[in-house]
């Protein structure tokens, strides 16, 4: 058991730049008290305050990924890690679009490129210090970065834009003597610098180095996948104990982190406590009631709250219902679903409108009928290329396209969908009425939202062993462009044995060489139009099967203090989060 830290916390940059966007200091009022209003939270700072100390409390209804932050791949993980793994840079804390600027958290400033964008270096502060005192060094980040790319399936979880792009060969830190030597595309000429080198020109890599896999570890710290369960901190937060998998996960500050280095975290909170395997439905009641302070999940409350709060006038002013610039979709499996025919069959016969209402109606988003949310450069939401009137579908094209596929009377497979999320499940079951419709038969299966794609639906075994031949999920932006949102679950160079995000395994090679094209494109209206292509190409493909982008519904109380959404991770900045039961 670690020693408890308590006791004030000098608030730092993070702060000041917080407060400052807020137009003051601290309110002696909290919430909708001080004239907040519906949605305010999506644009703005909602009770700011400076006031430290209590405790913020989270609860979930599944799990983590993983806590590692070089194992995980969930947005709430990405960014309840912060607390206490800082990266080399992160995105801006504000509300909004302005959230999706980058900025410096390790780094001294931005890394800089050589002409053709295959070379990057950058510095980090000297004297940061993980909660044992030791100092951070580049060669931590360095030996990080190849823990989570490079380990031959053993941190299954995480995006691979490092090992995509790195110009370095395949090994496992886990079986080489010395890692540092052999990972030679990141070299550390001192113990303050990192210089990148690439295989190809990649003018977006910066957002790269926002990713949880810098956040820094010591190689002798490193204990594979049980390091998920006590973490080495190098933010303002430790582990108070072991993250208890399925059950908690307790942190308290952290005596060594230097909030004058941070320009991110303000760190109001003495100790911040996770509850897990909470039902949904619990978690929202507890909510309203005051008894907890945030859903950990991070897309809002359920159906059935959402609609006893939407029709509640006394709490309107304790709502807020922003676009999250994620995407709800399917995903057609295509190593089940071969023939491109039966997978448009499914697109014609989807019925939009019924699926839209099952994600919560005008409330949960707006009917997606193309890949790139609309906030994206490169995006036309008004592509369809499977119309029909009112979006009920167009069986008649349904069943011509199953003939194509010499499945005149439909076939029958598995829909595969998350536990603990119940948009997910009715989503699943609005699809399983409309497809019933031309004969195609779902069979819904729930798997453990945790695990999901580590075992289940992002698992290339599983998913052919047990013939799932769809899956539900969702997709917010890693960074706010094209590539930074869409290549990870439509290029084929991203599919991975296990931890597959591209689940519906597309491997089309006219996608693949757009993409490989846009990296070699410095001009952002040309990649643009290639991600508009892609797009296009995608739906084509009938691959996947945009259901809404996304809005959420949250509540937050008069309690929890500096509230905003933000863009970056699709729900609200829980770096900027305190409480004041006062």
């Amino acid at each position: 058991m670690r020693k408890r830290t308590l006791g004030f916390v000098a608030l730092g940059a993070a702060a000041s730049l917080l407060l400052s966007a807020c137009g003051g200091g601290g309110s002696d009022d909290g919430g909708s008290a001080t004239g907040a209003t519906f949605n305010q939270g999506a644009t703005e700072v909602v009770n700011p305050s400076d006031k430290t100390g209590g405790t913020l409390r989270y609860a979930i209804a599944a799990d983590f990924d993983s806590t590692d932050p070089g194992d995980t791949y969930y947005g709430f993980s990405w960014n309840f890690s912060r607390y206490y793994a800082r990266t080399l840079l992160s995105f801006k804390p504000a509300p909004g679009q302005e959230s999706t600027e980058l900025t410096t958290d390790l780094a001294t400033g931005m890394p800089t490129p050589n002409e053709d964008f295959t070379e990057w270096t950058i510095q980090i502060q000297e004297g940061l210090k993980y909660e044992d005192g030791t100092e951070i060094t580049a060669q931590d980040i360095e030996y990080a970065i190849a823990r989570s790319n490079y380990n031959g399936g053993e941190l299954p979880n995480g995006p691979r834009y490092f090992q995509a792009h790195l110009d370095q060969e395949n090994f496992n830190v886990y079986e080489v003597d010395n890692p540092l030597e052999t990972l030679t595309a990141i070299e550390t000429p001192d113990d303050h610098t990192l210089v990148f080198h690439l295989k190809d020109s990649f003018s977006e890599f910066p957002y790269v180095l926002a990713q949880s896999q810098t956040a820094p570890v010591p190689m002798e710290a490193d204990k594979g996948a049980l390091y998920k369960l006590d973490v080495l901190s190098s933010g303002p937060y430790k582990f108070d104990g072991e993250y208890e998998p399925g059950v908690k996960l307790d942190l308290v500050r952290n005596e060594h982190w230097d909030a004058e280095t941070d320009p991110i975290r303000p760190a109001l909170p003495d100790k911040v406590t996770v509850e897990i395997g909470v039902a949904q439905e619990e978690i929202d009641q507890r909510l309203v009631n005051g008894d907890i302070d945030v859903d950990l999940t991070g897309t809002g409350v359920g159906p059935a709250m959402a609609g006893t709060l939407l029709t509640d006038e006394s709490v309107q002013n304790n709502l807020d219902n922003p676009f999250t610039g994620a995407l709800r979709y399917v995903n057609i499996h295509t190593p089940i679903i071969e023939d491109v025919s039966c997978r448009q069959a499914i697109m014609y016969a989807a019925d939009r409108d019924s699926l839209h209402r099952a994600w919560g109606g005008e409330t949960g988003g707006d009917i997606a009928t193309n890949l790139l949310p609309p906030t994206l450069p490169g995006a036309n939401p008004d592509s369809n290329l499977y119309p029909s009137e009112d979006n009920k579908g167009d069986l008649d094209a349904a069943r011509t396209k199953l003939e194509e596929c010499g499945e005149p009377d439909g076939f029958s497979t598995t829909i595969a969908v998350r536990e603990g999320r119940p948009e997910d499940v009715a989503t699943a079951e609005s699809l399983q009425q409309s497809l019933k419709r031309v004969g195609i038969e779902l069979d819904i299966q729930s798997f453990p939202a945790e695990d999901f794609f580590a075992q289940y639906a992002g698992s290339q075994d599983y998913v052919r062993e047990n013939e799932i031949g769809l899956s539900v999920s969702g997709w917010s932006p890693d960074w706010a462009t094209g590539y930074g949102f869409a290549s990870k679950i439509t290029d084929g160079d991203a599919i991975q044995a296990t931890g597959n995000y591209n689940t519906s395994e597309l491997d089309d090679p006219e996608i693949n060489a757009l993409w490989d094209e846009a990296l070699a494109t410095e001009d952002p209206t040309e990649r643009a139009e290639i991600y508009e292509q892609i797009d296009t190409l995608v739906m084509e493909q009938a691959a996947i099967l945009p259901v809404v982008f996304d809005r959420s519904l949250y509540y937050r109380s008069d309690e929890l203090t500096n509230v905003y959404h933000t863009s970056a991770y699709a729900m609200y900045d829980f770096m900027a989060l305190g409480v004041d039961r006062g």
